[in-house]
């Protein structure tokens, strides 16, 4: 009786597992199936227009490249920098613990959270306004917790041996961290790099907030200019009664998966190639 409540026990799991995957390949693929016809070089090269034939997402396309690569660079180095300090300086101290607990929680919190914390500081108390750089520093404070969580596990996996060899060749703390460390965890810390861009690139909620335009005819000129990104056009269209305009949104979902794609295939090939080289 055991071995068929067994049986019947792992059937439902795989059932739990295979339903939402097959509900989500036939989304995609019905997805694809209405947007792709949709997607030539007029489409990737328009400005939005009030008649769905016209409309193209140049603007939504430029404007999520800048946020992610802006995003990217608010966010890394503050991110190294606090997994290195709570990992290899803090692990004692009362201050490290105290960030330790404010990111776990940070973590959790609903995209839209950020999107109200930039509002006020970023866009009104910080005079930014709602510009480029308003946007990524939104968007790095919700990466924020996913790198700093994936780099200290990164950094964790390196040998406590290696450590010790390189304190005891005479090298410093930070020349340690630096030369041996750091170079040794990198592959990981570009896995949470990865797993971050994709939640970034799809968020909607905090650019919503912060006030991203829905409709724009010029291209970002600077971190201060207004934009748009991708999944804000996207929420426009969809929002239209015309059909048309859902087979747009469809198109420009297509175009922001391979947009994801390309990024996070550039940071798995960087992965691959630092974590084959000799150390």
């Amino acid at each position: 009786m055991s071995t068929v409540a067994e049986r019947a026990f792992i059937v439902l799991c795989w059932l739990a597992m295979a339903v939402p995957l097959l509900l989500l390949a036939f989304l995609l693929g019905q997805l694809f199936i209405d947007g792709i016809g949709r997607i030539d070089w007029a489409f990737l090269t328009s400005y939005p227009s009030r008649r769905a034939s016209d409309a193209g997402i140049l603007p939504a396309l430029v404007g999520s490249v800048y946020l992610i690569l802006l995003t990217l660079a608010l966010a890394l180095p503050v991110s190294i920098g606090a997994a290195i300090y709570l990992e290899e300086y803090g692990q004692r101290s009362r201050i490290g613990q105290l960030i330790e607990v404010n990111i776990a929680n940070l973590a959790g919190v609903p995209s839209i959270i950020y999107g109200l914390l930039g509002l006020e500081i970023f866009v009104r108390f910080a005079g930014m306004g709602r510009s480029l750089l308003a946007g990524a520093a939104t968007m790095a404070l919700l990466i924020l917790p996913v790198i700093i969580m994936a780099s200290r596990e990164a950094l964790r996996t390196v040998p406590n041996s290696l450590r010790e060899a390189s304190l005891a060749l005479g090298a410093t703390r930070w020349q340690m961290t630096r030369q041996v460390v750091l170079p040794m965890a990198a592959p990981g810390i570009l896995t949470g790099t990865i797993l971050a861009v994709s939640r970034a690139i799809g968020e909607t909620a905090p650019l919503v907030v912060i006030g991203a335009l829905t409709f724009i005819t010029f291209l970002p000129e600077g971190p201060s200019s207004p934009f748009t990104a991708l999944p804000i056009q996207i929420f426009n269209w969809i929002s239209r009664p015309q059909a048309a305009f859902g087979i747009n949104a469809s198109a420009a979902i297509v175009v922001l998966m391979i947009t994801l794609l390309l990024l996070n295939g550039t940071a798995i090939f960087l992965r691959e190639r630092l974590s084959r080289r000799p150390h």
